[in-house]
């Protein structure tokens, strides 16, 4: 992206290359003055030819174009016979020859300024990529912790359950690998480069179709309603796993006995700075007396795990079915 320039920066940029022009072509013809009764006839342009090539290298086009103009007029008047801006043959082929001069000078260092002005925004280009390399591996490293953090918590919180109730092991080292699958499968999807410039509604209707797909579940169905916006991966992480947990729940607990109902999941921005995710489900409900077993509550903790990550405010509603709310920064 080229940087924009301020209305009073071109200004002041417009003044330097005026001063700068008149400043050489002062010098140029004191110096052509000067010299005057030293050369020998037919160098009406010596001093000339310099004022024009410094002015428009470092001052550019335009200046480097005014000062040609004045130096051009200069020499006419005074150094190309006959004098008083007359005009004949060799006093055209003189002009002629001075314009077709300061014309090549004048574009090659117009060509030279473009090829360095390219230069200077791939460098710039290049840098940013590099620091923006740079930055998503510092982000992967940070989110491989993260999820070997949430991993590590995940086997924790199925050991004291196991402790609590040795029965049910192979269940939830079941449901511990479903876990960890559902992770990694997030995380390819996370990193399908077809998936990066997904809006966030569409990205969610998407997770939430593998969520069904992969459960099996018969006769649920999900609605996503969210508004046109992306989120920074690290967020959309964490809320992908929220959202692939709350759901998990609900097919597991709200639709007993091959129960059919919808799962509503709705994201939205209540403020400039808060986006509120709500999912519910028109099931069953929540039990109170089943949540309150021993071990029973690894999928609510988890999902209480993931609100902190987020760092959001948890809330969970139980009437006609079962309403989970987050209200998170983003």
């Amino acid at each position: 992206m080229i940087p924009l320039i301020s209305p009073s920066a071109g200004r002041s940029h417009a003044l330097v290359g005026l001063a700068v022009a008149l400043v050489a072509f002062a010098a140029a013809l004191a110096l052509r003055f000067g010299l005057d009764n030293v050369l020998p006839p037919g160098f009406p342009f010596l001093t000339f030819f310099p004022a024009v090539i410094v002015t428009a290298v470092f001052c550019g086009v335009w200046a480097g174009s005014l000062c040609a103009l004045l130096c051009g007029l200069a020499a006419w008047y005074w150094f190309v016979p006959p004098s008083g801006f007359g005009l004949d043959g060799q006093s055209a082929l003189a002009m002629g020859f001075y314009v077709f001069i300061v014309v090549v000078d004048i574009a090659l260092i117009h060509v030279m300024h473009r090829a360095m002005h390219r230069l200077r925004q791939e460098k710039a280009h290049s840098a940013g990529m590099a620091e923006q390399q740079r930055t998503m591996f510092e982000e992967l490293q940070h989110r491989v912790a993260n999820n070997m953090a949430f991993v590590a918590s995940l086997l924790n919180m199925s050991r004291r359950r196991i402790a609590q109730d040795p029965a049910a092991a192979p269940l939830v080292i079941d449901e511990a690998r479903a876990r960890i699958e559902t992770m990694a499968r997030i995380h390819r999807r996370l990193h399908d480069p077809n998936s990066v410039d997904l809006a966030v509604g569409v990205y969610l209707d998407e997770l939430c179709r593998d969520v069904l797909s992969a459960s099996g579940a018969q006769g649920v169905t999900c609605k996503v309603e969210a508004p046109a916006m992306t989120l920074d991966i690290r967020t959309l992480t964490a809320l992908s796993l929220f959202v692939t947990e709350v759901m998990t729940n609900s097919i597991k607990h709200a639709f007993p006995e091959g129960r059919g109902g919808t799962i509503a999941v709705r994201l939205e921005r209540r403020d400039e700075d808060t986006l509120e995710l709500t999912i519910a489900d028109d099931g069953v409900g929540l039990d109170p007396a089943s949540v309150a077993k021993p071990g029973h509550g690894l999928g609510l903790r988890i999902i209480k795990a993931l609100g902190a990550q987020l760092r959001g405010e948890y809330s969970l509603e139980s009437a006609g079915g079962t309403k989970t709310r987050l209200v998170f920064p983003g």
